[in-house]
């Protein structure tokens, strides 16, 4: 669940966005800078995993709560999910809370949600074009004036388009506070919603594909010494549905020999369709054996509406790269250098002796043939 998150600061805007989600260990969404310990502390507090009631602000930050309204969906949901047709409709409400001791004007919209390049999920703002929850989750009222101590419910209509794509899609239903900081010379946009998880009804195609893999080697000095190689790749959420994953790392020589694994690799979050997450993973201890081959392995894990995880058939891709003992080579070099060194040296001292043989024969002809001729006369 999001909740207390410290505004990130922009000019000239700022956004602060808490949401509430179904996952009770899910780290919330940090972004910007901690002003002060008390609210630190309450974001230490929010982060341990806060799995119901209403999702609050830090007081002196923004001073309302939101929760999800009880009725026939259930009386105490962390977030919404639902499951409807094509073309189908459903109604539902959100209660929110005025904590503060004077009169609270708040926006009211629903927007696309997104991973972060932290990880986090978060919530386009208003200014952005939504095609999802966004779109399709409509609130009562585009705006709400909650007297202090009072709370409003807040009727929404989820409508989904007949011509709507099967599969998953997150979002939430926002209030939102502008206000203007005079000791900073910015603008601040606080928000606080509650997560929407939507799934179209039709075939399920969850899929994931590894992509730009790459392989890089770096050895020592020491020709029999090993090295450390790095894995690079891309994990791609090619399908419709909420995909997340447990990966396996290995490298390994020519015909599969001296292989390494990469050991236990940190899980990458939960990746919504269409979206992908960059992977780097060092692999200690490879041995340079010139060609090495750098395999990755994905098994999607897939969680149905009651919470329960399947594991999916795994998904496998393999690159090669270059590990060369550049030592150990310059050493065999110099010893194929001295033999090719040694051996026409060798031929050449041969040729220079079958070459005095010839001569030395040739004057004995000579001679012979001159000492006959002496005889004969």
């Amino acid at each position: 669940m999001y909740a207390s998150v410290p505004p990130r600061k922009s000019a000239p805007r700022r956004q602060s966005t808490q949401l509430r989600k179904s996952a009770p260990r899910r780290k919330t969404a940090v972004a910007g800078l901690v002003r002060t310990a008390a609210l630190a502390l309450l974001m230490v507090v929010a982060v341990a995993g806060l799995s119901a009631g209403p999702a609050a602000a830090a007081e002196g930050d923004v001073t309302w709560t939101v929760r999800t309204a009880p009725n026939s969906y259930g009386d105490d949901r962390s977030s919404y999910s639902y499951t409807v047709n094509p073309g189908g409709q459903l109604k539902d409400a959100m209660v929110v809370a005025n904590r503060s001791k004077t009169p609270l004007e708040l926006a009211v919209y629903a927007a696309d949600g997104y991973t972060t390049d932290t990880g986090q999920l978060d919530l386009l703002t208003q200014d952005k074009k939504s095609v999802g929850i966004g779109a399709w989750v409509h609130a009562g009222r585009s705006s709400v004036v909650i007297q202090p101590g009072k709370s409003a419910e807040i009727p929404f209509t989820v409508g989904v388009p007949d011509n709507a794509p099967p599969g998953d899609y997150v979002g939430g239903i926002l209030t939102s506070l502008k206000q203007s900081d005079d000791a900073e010379g910015i603008n601040v946009d606080r928000r606080l919603g509650i997560k929407v998880k939507l799934r179209v009804s039709g075939a399920l195609k969850p899929n994931l594909a590894v992509e730009d893999l790459h392989v890089e080697y770096d050895g020592s000095a020491s020709p029999f010494a090993t090295g450390d190689a790095t894995v690079t790749y891309t994990i791609h959420n090619t399908g419709n549905a909420i995909l997340s994953t447990r990966q396996a790392v290995s490298v390994s020589g020519p015909f599969g020999w001296l292989r390494t694994d990469a050991g236990r690799i940190a899980a990458p979050p939960e990746l919504l369709p269409g979206e992908d997450w960059k992977v780097k993973v060092p692999v200690h201890g490879v041995r340079p054996a010139v060609s090495l081959a750098a395999t990755v392995t994905l098994t999607p894990l897939l969680t149905d509406a009651s919470g329960t995880t399947t594991a999916l058939k795994p998904v496998e891709s393999t690159t090669h790269g270059w590990a060369v003992p550049w030592t150990l080579l310059a050493l065999v070099l110099v010893l194929i250098a001295a033999g090719v060194g040694t051996f026409l040296l060798i031929r050449r001292n041969r040729a220079r002796r079958k070459l005095a043989e010839e001569a030395r024969v040739r004057t004995a002809v000579e001679q012979a043939l001159r000492d006959k001729e002496t005889q004969q006369s």
